[in-house]
This record gives C-alpha cells, sequence and structure tokens, in this order.
C-alpha cells in the first residue's frame, strides 16, 4: 500500500498525539477542563495528586501544535521534581473564549486564574516562543505568584518597527501568519526550514498534509489575531522590568526570533537576566538541542 493511500486512513499525526496523551498520562498527570467563566474555558495537565512538598512547574507552549508536543519529550526529567503543569493557551488544543481580548496580557491573567482555581499560588515557569511572551507577562502582573522565569526563543523585547526594518526572513503580518498558521505542506515546509537548523531530507506532502489537518485547523482566525495583537504598536518602552531571577535561552541560529532579540531581553532585563546560547540549534532549540534545552533547565531550577 502507498504512502498516500495509508494516510487515507491512518492519521501518523494523530497516533503521534495519543502517544503523547499517553505518556503524559503515565507520568502522574491528569487532563482537565476547568471554566473561567465569561465564555472562557482552560485545558490543562496537572498533577493527579498535588504534593505540597514539592515546588511547582508551569510549562508553556508556543505557536505550533498543542503543549503536549512542545513539551513531551521534557515531561520526564522534571515530574519527579515538580508538581508540573502545563496548560494549553486559548485557541490551542481544547482551550477558548468568545471574549474578544487577544493579548498576551489577557493570556496571562487567563492561566494565573486557572493555576488559582487549583489552588496553585506560587510557581516557577518556562515559556518557550509565544508561551515566552505569556510568561513573561505573568511574571510582570503577577510578581508574588512567580518566582523564578525561564524564557526560550521569546521574542518578548520585538518593536512594531522591527518588521519595517528588515529584522525578520519575513516582510508584513500576512506573510508571517501564513507561515506560523501553516495550511498547505509548502508553508509547513518553509516554517519547518526557519525552525531548525539541521532539515529533515525527506518530508512528503501527504505527511505535511496529515499534520496540518490534524493540528493547524483550528481557530486559524483567532490564531492570526493573537499574532496580530503581539506586534502591533509593540515598544519596548512600554514593556516592564521583570525582577525575578530569569533564564534566557536563544538558538544560535534561529530565523524566527533573531538572536538579537535574544540579547536585547537580557540588556532589559538586566541585572535577574543570564542569557544562554545554544549553537547549532534554531527556534525549535527544546526540540533540536533537548539534552542541552534541558541541563540549563535543571541548573536554572534546581540549583
Amino acid at each position: 500500500m502507498s504512502p498516500i493511500k495509508l494516510s487515507k486512513w491512518f492519521s501518523f499525526t494523530a497516533s503521534r498525539d495519543w502517544f503523547y496523551r499517553y505518556s503524559f498520562t503515565n507520568a502522574g498527570l491528569s487532563s482537565v477542563t476547568t471554566n473561567l467563566g465569561d465564555g472562557t474555558v482552560m485545558h490543562c495537565w496537572v498533577p493527579k495528586v498535588h504534593k505540597h512538598s514539592k515546588p511547582t512547574l508551569l510549562l508553556v507552549h508556543g505557536f505550533g501544535a498543542n503543549a503536549m508536543w512542545q513539551y513531551g519529550e521534557h515531561l520526564r526529567h522534571f515530574t519527579t521534581r515538580f508538581n508540573v503543569y502545563v496548560p494549553d493557551l486559548l485557541f490551542f488544543g481544547r482551550s477558548f473564549t468568545s471574549r474578544p481580548e487577544r493579548t498576551e496580557s489577557f493570556q496571562a491573567s487567563c492561566v494565573m486564574k486557572l493555576m488559582e482555581v487549583r489552588g496553585v499560588h506560587r510557581m516557577s515557569l518556562v515559556g518557550i516562543s509565544y508561551g515566552g511572551f505569556v510568561g513573561y507577562s505573568m511574571a510582570a502582573q503577577f510578581p508574588e505568584a512567580v518566582e523564578r522565569v525561564v524564557l526560550c526563543c521569546a521574542g518578548v523585547c520585538l518593536e512594531e518597527k522591527d518588521m519595517e526594518n528588515g529584522l525578520f526572513k519575513v516582510s508584513d503580518l500576512d506573510e508571517a501568519a501564513s507561515i506560523l498558521l501553516p495550511q498547505k505542506p509548502e508553508k509547513l515546509r518553509q516554517l519547518i526550514g526557519l525552525s531548525f537548523v539541521k532539515k529533515a531530507r525527506v518530508m512528503p506532502s501527504w505527511f505535511l498534509s496529515d499534520y496540518i489537518n490534524v493540528m493547524c485547523k483550528g481557530f486559524v482566525e483567532e490564531r492570526r489575531e493573537l499574532i496580530q495583537t503581539v506586534l502591533k504598536d509593540r515598544s519596548l518602552s512600554d514593556l516592564p522590568v521583570i525582577k525575578q531571577p530569569t533564564l534566557i535561552i536563544w538558538g544560535e541560529q534561529d530565523q524566527i526570533f533573531p538572536l538579537e532579540l535574544g540579547y536585547r531581553l537580557r540588556r532589559h532585563v538586566g541585572k535577574n537576566a543570564q542569557l544562554v546560547i545554544i549553537k547549532n540549534a534554531g527556534h525549535a532549540v527544546n526540540l533540536e538541542k533537548p539534552k542541552e534545552f534541558v541541563k540549563n533547565l535543571k541548573l536554572f531550577l534546581l540549583g
């Protein structure tokens, strides 16, 4: 049977998603959906038993697939030492809202409300890419709740003028959205090419179409609005300086958020920030260099 015919009745992406769901459950987490009111519902992987003797670690995903795909390879390194919470941000996975807000500030307040509903009031957090925008906002809004912050390839310090000044590989927001929200195999190939240093030799269209159909068809317009809101009128002078100890991790060859934004973020946060640059890695440094990624997280979070 040809791969194309096979893909018509068997989804590799859905199977991989099932595997991650099984691994999260096997790691002692439960899938929980919480109604926060005002038309907002958030899904989160939470500990089956929250142990008060252990600190809490919040893992916040970026654009792409749901949270399981971005932290599935790292989860086992932290569940023994932390109460680990892994939410789906609004318009990802099974989280959504009928409210009109699309800012990372609103996302942050919803995640914080979710944690409070779960009885968690102190935590450290890791935010990858867009998840870093949300994590930074949480640290700024709720300094008494957020203890330590890890920001991975998170272009928090970008400004609206950076697009005009040619800092990015794309020329405008529409082009950026077409790549970050791929609806065709060629756009997903482009996203993978921008995210990884080492490219896969073969990426057949049927395989990419399967991924798009399973992971990229939901909440497309709402996610596009999230991208537009991140850049609109953004200025570094408006960004608060967080006070928590902060680890910034960056892939040296990041083509989504260039390394210049990592240096900019370290300067902005100041003495409380340290920057780790991982060589031979791009934007998806957590997937491309998982051992180095985890090693740096452990050193920072566990001392």
